[in-house]
């Protein structure tokens, strides 16, 4: 795998052209649904109001000491991961204000990185576990 962009990407990227759409920040709560047939309508009420989602910001608790609240929890913050890429949004970011037990949750959202990577959506944490470099 190269470390240099593409033809292909460059080509995009010089191509592009300036648009006049407002980039917002969406909280998750606001999505709703993450069905497809809702998210499908928000993104055409997106395109009418001249809006672009730049960032999803998802608001999570990590405070109970349970494997499989952890579990739930990063299900539920996946869900908005994939919504996020179908928006078209650029980023994910996962708020929160305590952790019950670091050990559990630090590879939870080590996986949620990796999903979000592979949907073309950066995924930033905002919270007192940070993500390994």
């Amino acid at each position: 795998m190269s470390a240099t962009r593409s033809a292909d990407v460059r080509t995009a990227v010089e191509g592009c052209r300036i648009e006049d759409a407002t980039p917002v920040s969406l909280d998750a709560d606001a999505i709703g649904s993450t069905a497809p047939d809702h998210l499908r309508e928000l993104k055409r009420e997106f395109v009418a109001d001249d809006l672009v989602p730049a960032r999803v910001v998802v608001d999570a608790c990590f405070g109970e000491d349970c494997s499989f609240a952890t579990q739930q929890e990063a299900d539920r913050v996946r869900e908005y991961v994939r919504a996020a890429a179908f928006l078209g949004a650029n980023t994910v970011t996962v708020e929160f204000d305590s952790v019950a037990d670091e050990s559990k949750v630090r590879p939870a959202l080590a996986a949620l990185a990796e999903r979000a990577h592979r949907e073309g959506v950066a995924f930033e944490v905002a919270g007192p576990v940070a993500l390994a470099d």
